[in-house]
């Protein structure tokens, strides 16, 4: 087997390709191994793509090195290619999708990756073209996630405090967005929400629980939506929502829409954004359709195995 470490450079606070290079050092056994230190945004999908018609015959393991955003990239780019798995070692400030599976410590152990198990895993594509592997959100959270954008690398409001601090300003200015919803054909709004998620992963933000029954992969997809609401309500409940609470907690009923399903369609506005995985994401009409374990993700190898 041959093992790529695909590096963002830009994942955290500085390059974690010196990390990688430690960690492959401290292996007990050697392995076949390439580093690729990512140039720009997509080059994932050029890298997975050489390497398999290089190698057309041999399994290929291919390692996000950084957030969620180099992990989605890497993920999208082996949809549909037999014969390659993918895994995440953690550097960035969120990786949420991970949580899932214990949380970022387990994926920071090289050993404990190379050792894995690959198990098949669904993954949502946004109008045919674009793809999210943890979440799919908007409204409240697509604000969040542009204030992340511009705040993630500067000190003190950066990293870890990127989405409170998005939260906050998202508080002042995007209490109630435009658009409507339907899940497999069902309406769930009418014509403003506060925020919406479909989610196969658990988390987003960092801390926050927004799909605590998720699956994923059993071809649905948790979709959560909040209805717009005051901001003192909002702030009331925020903890609830946070540690994960909200679908159990009566005080929720009259706010969110919740369903599992298979599709997601968005009717909006011009310059309507969703984030994907907190990549900004831009269409008036938005189709979201979940292919069931369409990609092979490797869960680290137990602690004491």
């Amino acid at each position: 087997m041959k093992h790529i470490f695909i590096v963002n450079p830009h994942a955290g606070k500085e390059s974690c390709e010196e990390t990688v290079r430690e960690a492959l050092n401290r292996l007990q056994e050697p392995i076949d191994y390439t580093i690729y230190v990512k140039q720009h945004r997509g080059d994932s999908f050029e890298v997975v793509s050489r390497f398999r018609a290089d190698f057309p015959e041999e399994p290929l393991r291919f390692y996000a090195c950084g957030g969620d955003g180099t992990l989605r990239e890497v993920a999208a780019s082996t949809v549909g290619v037999e014969n390659t798995t993918f895994t995440a070692f953690a550097q960035g400030s969120g990786n949420d999708y991970v949580k899932y599976y214990g949380g970022k410590e387990n994926f920071q152990d090289v050993e404990r990756l190379v050792h894995g198990t690959a198990v098949p895993i669904d993954i949502m594509r946004i109008n045919g073209e674009s793809y999210a592997l943890n979440a799919t959100h908007f409204g409240l959270d697509s604000s969040v996630a542009k204030t992340m954008d511009h705040i993630r690398r500067i000190p003190l409001i950066g990293g870890p405090l990127a989405y409170p601090c998005g939260v906050a300003w998202a508080l002042l200015t995007a209490m109630k967005t435009r658009c409507t919803v339907w899940a497999d054909g069902e309406r769930l709004n009418e014509n403003h929400i506060l925020l919406c998620t479909a989610a196969n992963g658990t988390h987003v933000g960092g801390s926050y629980r927004c799909a605590p029954r998720s699956i994923n992969n059993d071809g649905l997809m948790e979709v959560c939506l909040v209805r717009p609401v005051s901001r003192l309500t909002f702030v009331s409940l925020m903890g609830k929502y946070q540690r994960g609470e909200h679908l159990d907690d009566h005080r929720f009923d009259n706010y969110i829409r919740y369903k599992r399903a298979h599709t997601l369609t968005i009717e909006a506005p011009e310059g309507f954004c969703v984030s994907l995985d907190g990549e900004l994401y831009f269409s008036s009409h938005i189709e979201v359709e979940n292919l069931h374990q369409a990609a092979n993700f490797v869960v680290p190898r137990e602690e004491n195995a």
